[in-house]
């Protein structure tokens, strides 16, 4: 069994100390904490109790090195908050109390330290200040342990309590891909770069292909150790350091993130809920500029609450929305730290519900939090939660790639998770872009409308053009969301999709008598012209003629044909009927049936049609494009 757990407290109350105590190991590693006597930055140690293998984070604590401490406490299992005997709760001590309780740390021990140097009053007076620190929180019961590092009393007593606690741990989620926090990178001879960092989630194995980001740069496992052995794959909650091939370790700093390839994806604005310290000085505005602290990362961004208030008040906890500055990688759940911008104070905490988010208007906070509620509600439940994020996602949908990226699920729990979706009515598949069955419907009768709206614009009109209908209901909707609408409403029975046109199944075009006599001399135009066409403009005109119908009255009818393939296109000005472009195409081919390499120029064209050249050439540009003929040179190919 493996449980990372972390110190806590104020600069110089004994926290590397105990660890050493503890395991033998002196966690300052670096020369300035050596020469200076205090802890700078995070130090690791490891000891086994029985069955249970303890990694140990030690964290700084002053308070000028508080994001050192915060990189580290993300991967905290629990958590010894240190406080020395002899000075009692410092402001570090709750800063560092307040940081774990923001980020959801569950178990935890407090050590008294240094009771070597106190007498009973003293030790007494202390407990009991901190006893009303942790009040009405998740230390309010938590052992509270009298320890001197230097005398070795309590140390065992302390190794008994963490044995216990690691054995009262809730199993640890395995639902999502592999994510390393980065929180150091150095290089080894003869190995190259190496990182490490308390593996948050999925599994690390030797030989993967990883992506390092915020660059979303494919990087190889070279090696792996754990505790300082040897593995061939590490699971979440272990203590890692992987040795990475194709990347240079100065390329890589504290707050990289090394993921499972091709799972996740950086964003710069986040949806949250967001707690605000009882004890912070004033309330959390909108707009205001804070840092950040997700995983080992620190970044600047903006707040901009999700209420009519604009601000949140000391105490109270709801959603917002964070805008950073630079691009992160995040998954929902994942906690995180707000400190105000300067002087750089804790002042709140709170979890990622959506990581990829939209932009929100005024106008849209109310509705955005109830959703936002919904998905914080959802919790393990994979189903549901992605059909809600496909309800926020609406009439776009999303691909496998981008659902995985905003729920960071294992691929086979997600594929599990979307089958179960569709499998309930709940989620359609449309060719690989999901929809929320509700998104979906909406979309369906959004089409339908649509197309009924068109018919009363335009009864004499045989249908309406897929593109139209594409440009009114689906833009920005990727196409095979659009095919699998108009499919299903064809399958349905509600519309008839006929070439590029649709239209309601109920839909008929009834002509009165005079518009039958239009339709009809329109259709004999083309037909009597046979190649030898008039311009299209000339012949609507040539068919009102003696009317009561204007020009764009013809032109309605002239659609009808069109639509219909009865009438084809060939260049602008030039229409032909499909009888004579059929005659023409049989002419053509039996012309190269008696010929040795189907080779015609154009004076064979224009003799065998019958044509002159202003309608030979547009008409072998047709057949190019048809595929009827291949243009070699100034010659063609008759295709078979």
């Amino acid at each position: 069994m493996e449980v990372i757990v972390g110190t806590a407290g104020h600069i110089d109350h004994g926290k590397t100390a105990l660890v050493k105590a503890l395991t033998g190991i002196d966690a300052d590693r670096l020369p300035e904490e050596k020469r200076r006597g205090i802890t700078v930055d995070l130090g690791f140690a490891e000891m086994s109790i029985g069955d249970v293998h303890f990694g140990f984070i030690d964290v700084p604590g002053h308070e000028r090195f508080v994001k050192n401490m915060l990189a580290g406490a993300s991967g905290i299992d629990i958590v010894i908050l240190v406080v020395a005997a002899s000075e009692g709760v410092m402001p570090q001590t709750r800063e560092h109390f307040d940081i774990c309780r923001l980020l959801g740390i569950k178990s935890g021990i407090i050590a008294l330290t240094k009771t070597d140097l106190v007498d009973t009053e003293t030790l007494e007076l202390t407990q009991l200040e901190v006893e009303e620190l942790v009040s009405d929180s998740f230390l309010e019961k938590a052992p509270i342990v009298e320890v001197s590092s230097q005398t070795g009393n309590g140390i065992e007593q302390l190794k008994n309590e963490l044995r216990r606690l690691s054995h009262e741990l809730p199993q640890r989620n395995d639902r999502l891909v592999a994510r390393l926090p980065i929180d150091r990178s150095f290089s080894m001879k003869g190995f190259g770069a190496v990182v490490t960092g308390t593996l948050a989630s999925g599994l690390i194995s030797e030989g993967a292909e990883m992506e390092l980001f915020p660059q979303g740069r494919r990087v190889r496992v070279r090696g792996l150790q754990s505790h300082g052995r040897t593995a061939k794959s590490v699971t979440a909650g272990n203590r890692v350091a992987v040795n990475l091939g194709g990347i240079d370790h100065a390329e890589i700093t504290r707050g990289m993130m090394l993921a499972e390839s091709g799972t996740l994806q950086t964003t710069q604005i986040v949806d949250v809920e967001i707690n605000i310290l009882p004890g912070a000085a004033k309330p959390l505005r909108s707009r205001q500029r804070v840092r950040l602290h997700i995983g080992t990362a620190e970044e600047l961004a903006r707040i901009q609450l999700l209420n009519e208030q604009n601000e949140i008040a000391p105490g109270e906890k709801g959603f917002a929305q964070i805008r950073l500055e630079k691009p992160i990688v995040t998954i929902p759940g994942e906690r995180f730290i707000i400190r105000s911008y300067s002087p750089q104070v804790t002042i709140a905490g709170g979890q990622i519900i959506d990581a990829h988010a939209p932009k929100h208007r005024r106008r849209e906070f109310e509705d955005v939090s109830k959703a936002l509620a919904g998905l914080r509600d959802a919790g393990d439940k994979e189903a549901a939660r992605v059909v809600l994020m496909l309800n926020a996602q609406a009439k776009s949908g999303l691909g496998f790639t981008d659902l995985q990226a905003r729920t960071g699920l294992r691929s086979e729990l997600l594929q599990k998770a979307v089958a179960d979706g569709i499998n309930e009515r709940l989620i359609v598949d449309a060719g690989g872009h999901y929809l929320s069955t509700t998104v979906f419907d909406a979309l369906s009768l959004s089409a339908e409308r649509a197309i009924e709206d068109f018919h009363r614009r335009e009864p004499l009109s045989k249908g309406m053009s897929r593109e139209a209908l594409r440009d009114s209901v689906f833009a920005f909707v990727p196409e095979e969301i659009f095919q699998e609408v108009t499919s299903s409403l064809a399958n349905e029975g509600k519309i008839v999709s006929e070439n590029e046109t649709v239209r309601a199944t109920s839909h008929r075009v009834e002509f009165s008598t005079v518009e039958t006599a239009l339709n009809d001399k329109i259709r004999a135009i083309f037909q009597q012209a046979r190649l030898e066409v008039p311009k299209l403009n000339d012949a609507l005109a040539e068919a009102v003629s003696g009317t009561k119908f204007s020009t764009p009255d013809a032109r309605k009818f002239f659609q009808r044909f069109l639509d219909s393939g009865d009438i084809v296109k060939v260049t602008d000005e030039f229409y032909f009927s499909r009888e004579s472009i059929d005659r023409l195409t049989t002419t053509v081919r039996e012309y190269a049936d008696g010929t040795t390499d189907r080779v015609i120029n154009v004076p064979s064209f224009k003799e065998i049609a019958g044509v002159s050249r202003k309608y030979a050439i547009p008409l072998l540009e047709y057949f190019d494009r048809s595929k009827i003929t291949q243009r070699a040179g100034d010659k063609r190919i008759i295709l078979k």
